[in-house]
């Protein structure tokens, strides 16, 4: 029978999502899962949860799905050790290091693919099924046709979200966030940049409007369809929520679950009239209705959540409080509901609970709180008759749950990449713990892949274009255009390149795309077996479906930086999978990187060092309305979007660069470097000033260096140095401090 999954956000949705009848929930615990800004739950209620659930026949399912810095491996490894001995149903998992911890050393433990490791076709659902892997969460980019098929080809479970908010960006791949302020939403900090007021310029002049914020997912009507194509779980989204949210949704999908046998019609409509109190965004079926963009956006809607009351158009200030009068809802709220206030310029959002509210004729005043005012919109967050109490699934009682990870060691793993010996093409990675693991295939072959600078483009014409520098090899992105081109044969217009191609095969590396729907899933394949039997024999990959598409065929293979590679441990299983070496994250920091290679292993490394990296990427052709194509925000970040039949990409208007950086980071030894021109065009002059930069440490005008020095935002990291500096400043406070005898000079030691 089909699981129905909740959100656990906290101990009073978890009671919520049980009473109303879920099989199962997931929640996160205080680190490493991708929702930090919810509370989560502490040890004691965790393991009473797990008590509490498995005694009534209910599923726990830890997320544990945030990529892994090389410096918290340690702690992972004692996290996992604790909840193997827990026993949760399963863990919810992104990093492939983690996925490797988890298999090397607690093989107990139950496994399933996070959305954001972009599973979103058959072959990919069955290479980490091979890997492992029990279940996979399918990206919310795909149509039932597309469920269905993967279904059809995979024996591995499917997990398909059905009701909650969406991410604009195609699962998994968005680094918007993290390019704004290290707040990465790898790592469970996203800001929801994406859900923004922007201001667009368009021919005349410009405009405003929420032009990325997506409607809320919602697929009771499709439930039946879903459960006959053999999924295995149908997942809301929520952990942020409130009880009641997590209360009112999950009673309504259980009602279609345990319903639509014996009468379709009738309860997909009870539960439509149940959903029509949970408050969110308007609705959309996404890629189950229409692959239009205009199917799921709405540049006019707010990013908050909500039932639309109106926008403010009066204030007063009286004895007892501040009122705003409402005009343009269709709603009357009451005292006790719970509202969200929006600044009109979208500088601010704040949730108030009414508690007074004043008639005067036709018009209602209601208490709002300072700094909010005319234009501000205002929206229904909870009434207070949707407050519900629920029986307590953990006791009060937690006097016995009082197990906590403990000290255990990680087992070292040293990487290493050993020459083009034959000898080393069969080396192994150590484990102290034990003998050296078997290990496939991992030598760089110097021949192959020489040191220096790889210069990445997506069009036949920018191959020409960096010839007036020429790089070692060319990266070619695989796209509608260079597929055909590379093949010789006729492009989508229909014209064919009758050019020779500036690179020869031997000198050219051919990058896949990160995102690998099912419906192209077969059409790659095929192209790629036509690339190969062409003589093209290296690949970049970024995505576990290229991987099964290309393994084991004697071709060289580099992960490229998409398939996160933020510790050793990710990179140990990436080389289990035959990979040759890794194109490190574009999120990554000197600091990291340096850890997580040993100076011997680092010719396994292609680091990127100038890009215009694509923040957001979006399955669908932008509206005809988006006629723009340079948008910025309130803190004048300026950004550019390229929207095409293949999908619409926003990049940043400045460039990440560290090319002048490039001497330095030689000297650690690092050699091998990627100029990424792709998803853009560059003209000679501006390709020769990168160059330049590379080559004589030029530093290239308003460029990002996104994480390189600062590393991801860690707000413990933070408030540590913090109290260092306020322990520095008491410190020095204290010794300039008079104590007889003289006064004290600046360096401490007192004047005679």
């Amino acid at each position: 029978m089909a699981e129905l999954l909740a959100p656990a956000g906290n101990p009073e949705a978890l009671d919520a999502a049980i009473n109303e009848g879920a099989d199962a929930v997931y929640l996160g615990l205080k680190s490493f899962n991708a929702r930090l800004r919810s509370s989560n739950f502490a040890w004691s209620q965790f393991e009473a949860t797990l008590e509490s659930l498995h005694h009534r026949g209910k599923k726990v399912l830890v997320t544990v799905n945030t990529v892994l810095q090389e410096s918290e491996t340690e702690r992972m490894y004692r996290f996992l050790a604790y909840l193997d001995r827990m026993g949760p149903d399963a863990l919810i998992v992104q990093d492939f290091g983690v996925l490797n911890l988890a298999r090397t050393y607690f093989p107990k433990l139950r496994i399933h693919a996070s959305t954001q490791m972009n599973i979103a076709s058959a072959r990919a659902a069955n290479a980490m099924s091979r890997a492992g892997v029990s279940r996979v969460v399918l990206s919310r980019e795909l149509g039932l046709e597309e469920v269905q098929d993967i279904k059809a080809r995979s024996s591995c479970e499917l997990e398909v979200f059905v009701h909650g908010a969406l991410c604009v960006s195609e699962s998994g791949l968005c680094l918007y966030s993290s390019f704004l302020g290290g707040k990465s939403a790898n790592r469970g900090m996203c800001t929801q940049a994406c859900r923004r007021l922007y201001t667009a310029e368009v021919s005349g002049g410009t405009r405003q409007g929420y032009f990325f914020s997506p409607n809320d997912l919602q697929l009771i009507d499709k439930i039946p369809d879903l459960v006959q194509a053999g999924v295995t779980s149908f997942k809301i989204e929520g952990r942020m929520k409130s009880a009641e949210y997590v209360g009112t949704v999950v009673s309504a999908y259980r009602y279609v679950l345990d319903h639509w046998a014996e009468d379709r019609r009738g309860a997909i409509e009870t539960a439509r009239r149940i959903l029509a109190n949970d408050f969110a965004r308007a609705k959309t079926r996404y890629w189950y209705d229409s692959p239009k963009a205009e199917n799921v956006l709405n540049p006019e809607q707010a990013g908050g959540t909500g039932i639309f009351l109106g926008k403010i158009e009066r204030v007063k200030t009286e004895e007892d409080g501040r009122f705003a009068l409402l005009k343009g809802g269709s709603y009357d709220p009451e005292e006790g509901d719970s509202i969200r206030l929006h600044k009109k310029d979208d500088s601010g959002r704040e949730s108030h609970k009414l508690k007074n509210i004043r008639a005067d004729g036709d018009a209602r005043w209601v208490d709002v709180p300072p700094g909010f005012g005319v234009g501000d919109a205002v929206y229904l967050l909870q009434t207070k008759n949707m407050s519900k109490r629920y029986p307590h699934v953990i006791p009060n009682d937690m006097s016995a749950y009082r197990s906590q990870p403990g000290g255990e060691k990680l087992p070292s793993l040293r990487l290493e990449a050993p020459d083009s010996s034959e000898s080393a093409r069969t080396g192994s990675a150590q484990n102290d713990s034990g003998p050296a693991r078997a290990r496939p295939r991992t030598a760089l072959d110097l021949v192959d892949f020489p040191e220096g600078v790889y210069a990445q483009v997506s069009t036949i014409e920018d191959l020409f274009t960096i010839l007036s520098d020429r790089p070692v090899r060319a990266i070619v992105e695989l796209n509608r255009e260079t597929i055909p081109a590379l093949l010789g044969l006729p492009g989508p217009d229909g014209r064919k390149n009758d050019r020779p191609l500036p690179f020869s095969k031997r000198e050219t590396i051919l990058s896949l795309d990160p995102f690998l729907p099912q419906a192209i899933e077969d059409g790659l394949s095929t192209s790629l077996d036509e690339l190969v039997e062409n003589g093209y024999t290296q690949f970049i990959v970024n995505n576990p479906g290229h991987i099964a598409m290309l393994r084991n065929r004697g071709l060289k293979l580099i992960a490229g930086p998409w398939l996160y590679s933020f510790n050793r441990w990710s990179v140990d299983w990436l080389t289990k999978q035959g990979l040759r070496a890794v194109v490190t994250p574009f999120e990554n920091s000197r600091e990291n990187l340096e850890a997580t290679f040993d100076p011997k292993a680092r010719s396994m490394v292609f680091l990127t060092v100038f890009a215009w990296p694509t923040l957001f990427r979006m399955r669908f052709k932008l509206p005809a309305s988006y006629d723009f194509g340079f948008f910025s925000d309130r803190q004048d970040g300026s950004f550019k979007v390229l929207s095409t039949d293949e999908g619409s990409f926003v990049l940043p208007e400045n460039p990440f660069s560290i090319a002048d950086k490039a001497t330095a980071i030689k000297k650690t030894g690092f050699t091998r470097f990627i100029v990424d021109l792709s998803k853009t065009s560059v003209k000679k002059q501006e390709y020769r000033i990168i160059m330049d930069s590379f080559r004589k440490g030029t530093p290239i005008p308003d460029v990002s260096r996104f994480n390189w020095k600062d590393g991801f935002y860690d707000p413990e990291q933070i408030e540590e140095r913090k109290r260092m500096t306020e322990r520095a400043n008491f410190r020095k406070v204290e010794r300039n401090k008079p104590t007889g005898g003289g006064k004290r000079r600046g360096d401490g030691r007192r004047e005679k």
